[in-house]
């Protein structure tokens, strides 16, 4: 925390660069949405970087990696992370695979099953968010949440609609 009791190791704002393409409207919402829950609570913190924060990130795709594109919030440049995505492509896909399972149970099954599948889901999205904190170490500090935060923005930007 800094004198003024602000803390400066987090984000203040998310941007998806054109490399990432647009989608449906629906997609659309649900980046927002992701980005908008992401801002709202998150712990942050380029590693060897003095803490002079807050940050800003710029997410883009790169022959199928994830660029973490990191700036102060005047724009200066911090750093720069690329992640391969190949990784998460398993995890994505069955997340994905789960979360079409469970809507569908909401519309005919019993809560019981609708409950099993989501706690499913739950724990591919914790499996997901604990291997993006692991690739992110020594790079890039974050808690739990914002790494499940941040999964999801991964996962949403894999979403086509």
């Amino acid at each position: 925390m800094s004198p003024s009791g602000q803390n400066n190791a987090r984000l203040i704002d998310v941007e998806l660069d054109e490399s990432i393409g647009r989608s449906t409207p629906d997609v659309e919402h649900e980046r927002a949405v992701a980005i908008f829950d992401l801002i709202e609570e998150n712990s942050f913190q380029p590693v060897n970087d003095d803490g002079s924060g807050p940050y800003r990130l710029k997410l883009s795709l790169a022959d199928s990696r994830l660029v973490f594109a990191v700036s102060r919030e005047g724009g200066d440049t911090v750093v720069t992370h690329i992640l391969s995505l190949t990784p998460f492509r398993r995890i994505v896909k069955d997340y994905y695979l789960i979360c079409e399972s469970y809507y569908d149970a909401i519309r005919s099954s019993t809560p019981s099953h609708i409950e099993a599948i989501d706690m499913g889901r739950r724990g591919l999205h914790n499996e997901g968010s604990q291997t993006l904190k692991e690739r992110l170490a020594g790079k890039i500090d974050i808690d739990f949440g914002t790494a499940r935060r941040l999964f999801t923005l991964v996962c949403v930007l894999h979403w086509r609609g």
